[in-house]
């Protein structure tokens, strides 16, 4: 087919988009995920608790979800360019901030402008998908692009441990900040070459996104409305999900944060293997965001996986409480997988049933109220973990608080399921 429209130089999507889509996703969680994986250093020479260190997490996904709320009509009508420009120097300069040997209150400041970071990724990117990319290749993408978070994890997880043997973690942090800048350069080429599709759709493609529109809730029953000329009101869709979202994600950054002190202090890891056990959950999200993102792109029921993951996440939970009850390190690594497979694979499902009912004109900020169920999640799961840590029932009592997070997922899964069954009756 010929590429009406464009200049020479432009292109049609490609690694490099994708790469930037990525990016955009990973950029902003490196600072979080390094800070995790060189816990056990970094409470030991600041002289903090457990429950201190977990407001770093909270702070950082306290600002998400805040920015994610509040700001995403207002990523409605910026450029693309400057959204993503904004995501990879925010990133950098919290990873600065890091280095500067002045206290936790630098800290805390970096976490902060790290969770700004996160507000507009989602919303974004999703956009971009739907202008610049054709529907044959969007789902899938999605998939890809929402595997950044456990790129980051991995990569991070890796390159602290690693780095802060030799230069400390704040040289770490120094180093891993070329990161977003390297992307912020692949970012601009990338955009400026790759055009807007001949008609950017304003709403989504009914024939390539199925009638598994309606699965996930009854109020997404008309996946495919003209785009508003003013802001709508968000279906009941968007608030299931941004509900599911909240939940999964207490569970999830609960675990994210404290595995590798868990490892370090309970099972007798070193640092660089108690930073290895996120990279591996890490390695597992990346697989296991691409394959749901391709069950869904073939029509499944978002309801029905959204419950298979919260039952795998459960049974990871329980891994986690048999590990520290036995310290037997072979349960450790196999609740690490159960967490990777199900509890990080919940971003791409929900952010896949989104790409089906909501047009483009309001995807940012339809992402941003599901992105900041989530980050309340994040912001939540780390205090409540750092705290129940830090008291006589210690890990134990945290891992069977997760397990109970993702209990709330299976039956809030369950209840959609049934009012979706309802809706179709």
């Amino acid at each position: 087919m010929a590429d009406h429209g464009r200049t020479p130089d432009q292109k049609t999507p490609g690694i490099g988009l994708l790469t930037v889509l990525l990016g955009a996703v990973a950029a902003g969680p490196i600072l979080l995920y390094g800070l995790s994986a060189t816990s056990d250093s970094i409470i030991a020479e600041l002289g903090i608790s457990e429950a201190r260190f977990g407001l770093l997490a909270t702070t950082c996904f306290g600002a998400a979800a805040v920015g994610s709320a509040t700001l995403g009509r207002l990523a409605d009508r910026h450029s693309d360019l400057s959204l993503m420009a904004f995501i990879f120097v925010l990133s950098a300069l919290a990873l600065l901030l890091v280095a500067v040997p002045d206290g936790f209150w630098m800290l805390l400041i970096a976490a902060g402008l790290s969770g700004v970071a996160q507000s507009f990724p989602n919303g974004v990117t999703n956009r971009i998908l739907l202008e610049r990319v054709p529907t044959s290749k969007r789902i899938g993408w999605v998939g890809v692009k929402q595997s950044g978070v456990q790129v980051s994890q991995l990569v991070a997880s890796l390159l602290f441990p690693v780095l802060a043997l030799g230069i400390g973690w704040r040289g770490a942090a120094l180093t891993v900040a070329i990161i977003p800048l390297i992307l912020l350069a692949i970012t601009w080429h990338s955009l400026r070459t790759t055009p807007l599709l001949p008609t950017a759709p304003s709403t989504v493609d009914t024939d390539t996104l199925t009638e598994a529109a309606d699965t996930v809730t009854e109020a997404a029953d008309s996946p495919a409305e003209p785009a508003p000329t003013r802001p709508a009101r968000h279906p009941g869709m968007v608030w299931a999900l941004a509900a599911f979202g909240l939940i999964n994600g207490i569970g999830v950054q609960a675990t994210n944060v404290y595995m590798p002190l868990f490892a370090v202090r309970e099972m007798g890891f070193s640092l660089v293997l108690g930073g290895a056990t996120a990279a591996l959950a890490g390695v597992i999200g990346v697989i296991a965001r691409v394959t749901w993102a391709r069950r869904m792109a073939k029509g499944a029921s978002g309801a029905h996986l959204l419950l298979t993951l919260a039952l795998i996440a459960l049974a990871g939970a329980v891994l986690f409480f048999v590990a520290e009850a036995t310290g037997w390190a072979a349960f450790l690594w196999l609740a690490v997988a159960f967490h990777g497979i199900s509890a990080l694979g919940v971003s791409v499902v929900l952010m896949a049933a989104l790409m089906r009912v909501i047009p483009a004109a309001s995807m940012a900020s339809a992402s941003g109220m599901v992105t900041a169920g989530m980050f309340f999640g994040f912001a939540l799961g780390p205090l409540l973990m750092g705290v129940i840590v830090g008291s006589p029932g210690g890990f134990e009592l945290g891992w069977i608080a997760v397990g109970a997070t993702y209990l709330m997922c299976t039956l809030l899964a369950l209840m959609l399921i049934r009012a979706n069954s309802r809706g179709r009756r």
